[in-house]
């Protein structure tokens, strides 16, 4: 890949990561939390199998969490796997600063600033798994230990 690509793609490549990028048609407009799903079904991938990638606020510090499209966010288990207190969801305008992507599009690597991370513990039961690749409507497919090295994640069970 390219110094064209998103900071995702340029990130996965000077790490020397195998990955395949999965292009879509987004649909236009605010899709809300539905993005991920979108993803999925556009691309024929279980919901399980495509991370979202979500930003939360732990104890006053931005803390990125990937769970399973068709799953929620446990905050109190996010708080927990990073040694925090309290967990609420980051206002998306600062998620989009910290990370440098647009809502709908913010792919777990490749970020502004890196931030603490975990992922669901489910990241575990695939071959291969799907997070954004930094702009809506792309996809990244690689294997979960790359995700979870590049990132620097902590695995743990923080889906509801």
């Amino acid at each position: 890949m390219s110094a064209k690509g998103t900071p995702a793609t340029v990130a996965a490549a000077r790490a020397g990561i195998a990955f395949s990028l999965h292009p879509y048609t987004a649909a236009s407009g605010d899709g809300g939390s539905s993005y991920g799903e979108e993803a999925a079904d556009a691309l024929g991938v279980g919901h399980d199998r495509v991370f979202k990638t979500l930003v939360a606020e732990v104890d006053g510090e931005l803390t990125v969490g990937m769970v399973p499209v068709g799953a929620t966010l446990n905050l109190k288990a996010l708080a927990a796997a990073v040694g925090g207190k309290k967990a609420v969801m980051a206002d998306p305008r600062a998620a989009e600063r910290a990370t440098g992507y647009v809502r709908g599009g913010i792919s777990p690597l490749g970020q502004r600033r890196r931030l603490p991370a975990v992922v669901d513990a489910s990241v575990g039961d695939h071959a291969t798994v799907f997070v954004s690749a930094g702009r809506r409507g792309l996809q990244m497919e690689l294997s979960p230990a790359d995700l979870v090295r590049l990132t620097g994640a902590a695995t743990a069970g923080i889906r509801t």
